[in-house]
């Protein structure tokens, strides 16, 4: 019959909070139903208790088939047809309810009966399956939370078992319970209607067989009337049976079907993983700190609306917004007390949550649904066509072309009708422009079998504390910058700049000659990932300066790895995806056949990386000014020590000639005889002039000693 709304039996396994809140409106109408019977089933019972009080029964069953129209059911729409045949009953019962009365037996089976029937069966199993339900939905609740506290590192696999045993039974108890139950709900749609319209048809039935009273045309306008109530009764209960029918065939196949759902961590091998979605549904458990150091876990249903992340709470009308997803970041992360949890950090990076998953299957599905809508693939008009799409080409990417144009003639635009003059911003590379792209060869750029980092491993002072052993052991460090200390960069550096970035992966490269390099270890970085299925990605602040590039931690603010800017010898992003960026470096101190080792690394930044390229090819220019006025005041300084120095040596020599003067002078005078005085008697010298004659004397011999 129209106008009545049935449970979907297909969405009890899910148990989402839309499905709870339908069951809540079936329940109150089967207490409104419950309520209504009782007053109904009160007047009847008074009907056959006393035939005295007959006619002050019927009257009472008039005025409740008169109030039936203003009664509030929640699913029932306004039905004119059974409301205009109510109506019509309880007129004629309220005509007839001062002369008829009825016979016990006769009420008994015509009347009694079938609201017995429905009160005490139907009713009673729906109340039953309802107190079932609840327990059992409690008991799913237990076992879920006791499942999802299963510690990572202190795993006994006995009680493991044990647990998913437990989720298992209550996961498959809950659902045969609540199909049936839903069952007993939609059913008790069409009963309601056969245990009203039944006892009023063996009531009239009775009262008509039995007094035989009334002219002829009431009769056979009557019998008409309930004739026609007769086959709707019957119409009715044959549309129940099937649709009984059909319910229960719709259990069984549900039943097969859901078992390996049951298992809340299934084979990967019998149920494979589906990243081609767009939209996703269910329950997870998210982190809440509480405080500085404590957190707990709450669990949610969530599902993904188009470019946003929705959680909606039991009981809740409608689901709020947790944040939005489009171009966010998501990756697998490690929690020390759960399993299964993967982050999602928006596109400023602001916000962030963790949410762990009942399975690795479901992990894996939730990442790949969160990479699909943060590409914004939900938009076209086939998303999940082009969701396959893009996964096949990531993994047909990995298979080898004959050419390094075939290679890459689908992974970026035509670079042709661009200058051969790079930019300072986005390739900022110390040597010249490098051949056609149609000549090289992968093997040329990136080296075969080279393998790949995808986590950075050493912080920054462990870094330096194998560079200081191994600078007297002629040993190098493992990031490829020399053993030697590295001066600090000044605090009042010129260019001082700071993005958020995630580390995708390093290998080491062949070439430096242009840009195609990064372009090429991009592909094979992101590849290698889609393949090997690894999401997850350091989050990092990069610090661009005049002296250096800084990888900080954003929790701790300690520097991961430093790189010098003048090691850094081409920078580039991504022509398509322009959040991609990488730098080649090249090192000091490690070499390989006499070469210097050159290191590509990729990024994946919330800016464009075509930013944080130019801000690099700045701080180089900057840096080679400084270096170049730094040249030349030193050269200028060396040009004024030497003059200074060559005056210095003018002056000394200038002081040792008039030295050897004075010293001629005084060696003549005093290799002259001494005359005789006038009156016959020698010149007597005084002290003094004895003494100027020793110095003479020696100073004449200093001097030929220092000639």
């Amino acid at each position: 019959m129209q106008g009545i709304e049935k449970l979907p039996i297909e969405e009890t396994l899910e148990d989402s909070p839309q499905t709870r809140s339908l069951l809540g409106v079936f329940e109150e109408d089967a207490v409104a139903v419950s309520s209504y019977f009782s007053q109904l089933f009160t007047a009847m019972q008074r009907i056959y208790d006393t035939q005295n009080e007959l006619s002050a029964a019927t009257h009472l069953t008039s005025k409740l088939l008169k109030d039936y129209e203003k009664q509030h059911f929640p699913l029932w729409s306004d039905d004119e047809v059974m409301s205009s045949t109510l109506q019509q009953f309880a007129k004629v019962i309220d005509e007839l309810s001062s002369c008829h009365a009825v016979l016990s037996t006769q009420l008994a089976d015509a009347m009694m009966f079938p609201i017995t029937q429905f009160k005490e069966r139907d009713l009673k199993e729906i109340l039953t399956l309802k107190e079932v339900f609840q327990i059992a939905s409690d008991d799913h609740d237990v076992a879920i939370n006791r499942y999802s506290r299963l510690s990572k590192r202190k795993e006994n696999e006995k009680v493991k078992t044990e647990v998913m045993e437990d989720v298992y039974t209550s996961r498959k108890k809950q659902h045969q319970i609540m199909m049936h139950y839903f069952t007993a709900l939609n059913t008790l749609q069409y009963k309601k209607k056969t245990a009203l319209l039944e006892p009023l048809l063996g009531y009239m039935q009775a009262q008509i067989s039995f007094f035989k009273l009334g002219s002829e045309n009431l009769t056979q306008q009557w019998d008409d009337f309930l004739t026609n109530i007769g086959t709707s009764v019957q119409n009715v209960r044959r549309e129940m049976d099937s649709e009984l029918e059909t319910m229960q065939q719709t259990i069984q196949d549900l039943e097969q079907v859901s078992d390996p759902q049951y298992m809340p961590d299934p084979d990967l091998n019998k149920i494979p993983v589906n990243r081609n979605l767009t939209r996703r549904a269910g329950y997870l458990n998210i982190r809440n700190k509480t405080g500085l150091v404590s957190s707990t876990w709450d669990r949610q249903y969530f599902f993904t609306q188009g470019g946003n992340l929705m959680s909606q709470s039991r009981g809740d009308v409608a689901g709020g917004l947790v944040m939005d997803i489009d171009n966010c970041s998501v990756m697998a992360v490690d929690c020390e007390d759960r399993r299964f949890c993967f982050q999602i950090t928006s596109f400023d990076g602001k916000k962030v949550a963790i949410l762990q998953a009942e399975s690795r299957k479901d992990c894996d599905e939730w990442i790949a649904t969160i990479n699909n809508i943060s590409k914004r693939i939900y938009l076209s008009e086939n998303p999940e066509e082009i969701a396959a799409r893009v996964n096949q080409s990531v993994l047909e990417a990995v298979t080898p072309s004959p050419s390094f144009q075939q290679r890459h003639e689908s992974f970026r635009p035509n670079t042709q009708g661009q200058t051969k003059t790079s930019r300072s911003g986005s390739h900022c590379s110390a040597g010249s422009e490098s051949p056609a792209l149609s000549s090289l060869s992968v093997d040329s750029l990136v080296a075969l079998d080279t393998p790949i980092q995808f986590d950075i491993i050493l912080p920054i002072s462990e870094e330096h504390t194998s560079q200081t052993k191994s600078a007297s052991q002629g040993r190098t460090n493992p990031i490829g910058e020399s053993g030697g200390s590295q001066p600090e960069e000044s605090e009042d550096s010129i260019l001082r700049q700071l993005f958020i970035v995630r580390f995708l992966g390093s290998m080491e490269v062949k070439t430096t000659e242009n840009a195609d390099v990064i372009y090429e270890t991009m592909r094979q970085i992101l590849a290698a990932r889609a393949i090997h299925n690894i999401f997850r990605m350091t989050e990092s602040h990069l610090l661009v300066t005049c002296e250096c590039l800084k990888l900080i931690d954003p929790q701790t603010q300690v520097t991961r790895l430093r790189f010098a800017l003048s090691s850094v010898v081409l920078c580039a992003s991504h022509q398509e995806n322009k959040r991609l960026f990488g730098f080649v470096l090249q090192t000091a101190g490690r070499r390989v056949d006499g070469h210097p080792v050159t290191v590509c690394y990729v990024f994946e930044s919330n800016n464009d990386g075509e930013k944080i390229c130019d801000s690099v090819g700045l701080a180089k220019q900057i840096a080679l000014h400084s270096e170049t006025d730094r040249k030349a005041t030193q050269k200028q300084r060396e040009m004024d020590k030497a003059k200074e120095k060559q005056q210095e040596e003018l002056n000394k020599q200038k002081l040792i000639e008039k030295d050897l003067e004075e010293q001629s002078r005084l060696i003549a005078a005093s290799s002259r005889p001494n005359a005789p005085a006038a009156d016959g008697q020698f010149l007597v010298l005084s002290n003094s002039q004895l003494e100027d004659s020793d110095a003479g004397e020696e100073g004449q011999k200093k001097g030929e000693s220092d000639a």
